[in-house]
């Protein structure tokens, strides 16, 4: 868990000038899908999630509002893929469920920066979707390289 935690910090903040802002590309995104796995990375990506918002230029409401807005969208991603028997229709709801959770950041945005909500939204949305459409494509690799259930279950031990 450690491991993801550093690693989101890592990628976000080595690529800082897409990582935060009106426009934002947070390719660590990818990161996200691994809570439809174990729901053990929920906290592992809330935490990179709050230690690279230390970077943040909204301060620390951007460490606060970033990481439990990260922990309650992947909170939802684990309940809604649970059950659902198709890998590939779990990885799909990804990127639709966090692309639409970026309200939060366009909220902060409009309250701290004077940024446009709907604009901030659309603006973020779409960088989210295209991060985490390209780490749909490296978590899709994965899944075909290794079995993730062996990784889950060597997890869960």
């Amino acid at each position: 868990m450690a491991m993801v935690m550093a690693l989101y910090v890592v990628v976000t903040v080595m690529i800082s000038p897409l990582s935060y802002g009106f426009l934002q590309i947070r390719f660590a995104e990818m990161f996200n899908y691994l809570a439809v796995y174990n729901r053990r990375y929920i906290g592992a990506v809330s935490l990179g999630v709050a230690i690279a918002n230390l970077n943040s230029p909204l301060g620390l409401i951007d460490v606060v509002v970033g990481s439990l807005s990260t922990y309650v969208v992947l909170t939802i991603i684990y309940y809604v893929t649970r059950k659902m028997t198709s890998e590939r229709n779990k990885l799909l709801c990804v990127p639709i469920i966090c692309s639409l959770s970026m309200f939060t950041i366009a909220a902060q945005l409009f309250i701290l920066g004077d940024a446009p909500f709907w604009v901030s939204y659309l603006t973020i949305g779409i960088g989210e979707f295209v991060s985490l459409a390209i780490g749909l494509g490296v978590i899709w690799l994965m899944s075909k390289m290794t079995d993730m259930k062996k990784i889950k279950k060597l997890i869960q031990e």
